[in-house]
């Protein structure tokens, strides 16, 4: 075979796996799209929420303190897929020096790697691909510490990717309010309430959690695929330009092979 040949036929697979990653790279993109809508209606629900607790704790900010015993949990929001890049090797370096009494990996990619997360790694979930998965990997979440609060009292932090602010947050979930209590403005009148306000904030946390944790996997997944379609741009660039390299030097390759083919033809008409 020649080496034109050769090449032609490394140029026609490095085609193909353009196009693959070109299709993938598409995908992110549309994701990123209606991610982007999710998070902001999700986004307006938690600020809903907090409002209203906001309101309910400035007359009652006994409910709102901290359990001296609880045991600090952390969260760690991966990638479920690859093609991200550093993704899931900045969440690792991110809480290296943290301390916590235990950790929850999501996402399989980053799961193959907690060997080297921390020895506090007490439950592993698969992490979501697409928006429409995200429900679903949430009440699994929640099962988990379900099982984890009928033991002890829980103090939850989630570490994620956030895109918008071009870092990796770290969000204080369980118990809620603090921040947005600290910066409370007092209002005149009390919540009318149907329930005991205990029951009230009880059925408000449990609201915000499953608000508040759709939000974040939404940004991070969000996060996820900006960085998918920022590496797989890198992919395909760097193919294009190796296939127009390789275009380049067939020709050349050929050139050659046809002068060689024309100087054989013409030896041998010498003779005649």
């Amino acid at each position: 075979m020649s080496l034109s040949h050769e090449l032609q036929l490394h140029i026609a697979q490095l085609t193909e796996i353009r196009s693959i990653l070109n299709a993938m790279k598409n995908l992110a993109f549309m994701e990123i799209h209606k991610l982007q809508r999710y998070k902001t209606m999700q986004g307006q629900a938690v600020t809903n929420i907090e409002s209203a607790a906001l309101d309910f704790l400035d007359f009652y900010p006994g409910l709102a303190g901290v359990d001296d015993h609880a045991v600090h949990v952390c969260i760690l929001l991966g990638a479920e897929r690859g093609f991200c890049g550093d993704f899931n090797e900045s969440l690792i370096d991110a809480i290296a020096n943290k301390a916590y009494s235990g950790v929850i990996v999501i996402g399989s990619r980053l799961c193959n790697r907690q060997e080297n997360i921390a020895d506090e790694v007490i439950a592993t979930l698969e992490g979501a691909n697409v928006a429409e998965e995200v429900p679903t990997i949430i009440n699994r979440l929640i099962n988990t510490l379900s099982a984890l609060h009928a033991k002890a009292p829980l103090q939850l932090s989630i570490v994620y990717h956030d895109n918008a602010l071009h870092q990796i947050s770290q969000r204080q979930v369980l118990p809620p309010f603090l921040r947005q209590h600290e910066q409370s403005v007092h209002y005149g009148n009390p919540p009318v309430l149907n329930l005991e306000p205990g029951e009230f904030f009880a059925g408000l946390i449990d609201h915000y959690l499953f608000a508040v944790l759709h939000e974040i996997f939404y940004i991070s997944l969000m996060a996820e695929n900006h960085s998918r379609l920022q590496h797989l741009e890198g992919a395909v660039n760097h193919l294009d330009d190796k296939t127009v390299k390789l275009q380049r030097k067939s020709q050349i390759y050929r050139q050659e092979e046809i002068t060689e083919e024309i100087e054989v033809i013409l030896l041998n008409a010498e003779p005649l």
